[in-house]
């Protein structure tokens, strides 16, 4: 993850002063002042993710509630469906779906969350896109919806095995949750919207609180043993790992759905053949793609060695090519792999499993192997 200083002041979420008091190594991330770090360090809160628990103020990311003006939340859901290529209409109460907000050229604007709350929906958007999405729904949906911009709610995520243990003993009535349902529950006395979800590929939850109790929840979460601090570098080891993609880094709004290898957010009735196909924003080239295939694919890399091949780096058939057939999008040591990995986009002829390539890191070519993604199995709990 790559993290550019930034000029402008800073925001700062709700759990500050927790950062500070607990040791962060403070950064500029995406306008706010985020903690890379704490004391235990990046490999080891990575790891204290994948075998215990780890929490993670994600309060930066935006949070916005979509109510209908008039009439049906279906409506609401039908507008909403010209943005983005997904099935909002047969998204049931209590359920969340993946999501993708694309441009007319048929690249993406922005990933998402989309979670149906009975007479609303909720979306979870990058930090980056808030902006951007907000005035893209306002273009778009202001005459069928009422926009909310919750900055009134902090966001918190427990991720990792012991992460239902800790939570329902808080609320009980958490560990019916399956992956991606969502629900209203009190924890710590503390009214929160639950999903079970997250950025890790370990089972988890993502917790929306009143951004002023957010420091009290936070603080009786730390009280179990299992749970740990964990900053924005674990947190990008980790989702690397899982395959999982960064805005800005794995996808922007020059790569298309299908190139990124999200087809699968794509369901049926939207897409060739189906009921509601089509009708979203460069849905003829996604559908073109679906059909014949894209210019380019994201795929998993293995670099031969210890050495990680980081992004920008660019990448060739062989040691003795001059022309780069791809690049590197996200590149790290993964600790739970014991080995360097990464991701990136290369041209369909290359992206094969097994395929061999050739990465430039610092003037010297190293051997790159294609591979599938994720590197460490997801274990959400269906």
């Amino acid at each position: 993850m790559t993290v550019v200083p930034e000029a402008k002041t800073l925001r700062r979420t709700p759990l500050h002063a927790l950062h500070c008091e607990r040791g962060a190594r403070m950064t500029a991330f995406a306008g706010y002042e985020m903690p890379i770090q704490y004391p235990l360090g990046v490999l080891k809160e990575h790891l204290h993710t994948r075998e215990a628990a780890g929490l993670f103020d994600v309060s930066h990311m935006g949070q916005i509630t979509l109510r209908p003006a008039a009439g049906e939340l279906s409506a609401l859901a039908s507008a909403l469906e010209r943005l983005v290529p997904v099935d909002v209409l047969g998204l049931a109460p209590g359920r969340e779906r993946y999501a993708l907000f694309t441009n007319a050229q048929g690249g993406i604007i922005d990933d998402l969350i989309i979670g149906h709350r009975n007479d609303h929906f909720l979306l979870i958007v990058n930090a980056s896109r808030t902006e951007v999405d907000w005035k893209h729904l306002r273009t778009n949906l202001a005459q069928v919806c009422r926009l909310e911009n919750n900055a009134d709610r902090a966001l918190l995520a427990v991720q990792g095995p012991a992460a239902q243990s800790v939570l329902t003993r808080l609320a009980a009535p958490v560990a019916g949750l399956r992956f991606m349902d969502v629900g209203e529950f009190e924890l710590a006395r503390i009214p929160c919207v639950v999903s079970r979800s997250g950025y890790t590929g370990e089972d988890g939850f993502e917790i929306s609180v009143p951004a002023e109790r957010a420091e009290k929840l936070a603080r009786a979460l730390l009280q179990h043993p299992e749970i740990a601090l964990v900053g924005l570098g674990a947190r990008d080891s980790l989702r690397t790992e899982a395959g999982l993609c960064l805005y800005g880094a794995d996808i922007d709004e020059a790569s298309t759905p299908v190139e990124a290898g999200l087809e699968w957010a794509i369901q049926k009735v939207r897409r060739p053949g189906g009921g509601r196909a089509g009708n979203f924003l460069g849905a003829d080239r996604i559908l073109d793609e679906l059909d014949c295939g894209p210019r380019r694919r994201r795929v998993g890399l293995r670099p031969q060695g210890r050495v990680p091949v980081r992004n920008g780096a660019l990448l060739f058939a062989s040691h003795s090519d001059r022309d780069p057939i791809g690049v590197v999008t996200s590149g790290l040591y993964g600790p739970t792999v014991g080995a360097p990995v990464a991701m990136g986009y290369v041209a369909p002829a290359h992206a094969l499993p097994g395929s061999q390539l050739v990465a430039e890191v610092r003037s010297q070519r190293v051997l790159v192997e294609v591979t599938t993604l994720p590197f460490v199995a997801h274990r959400y709990r269906r």
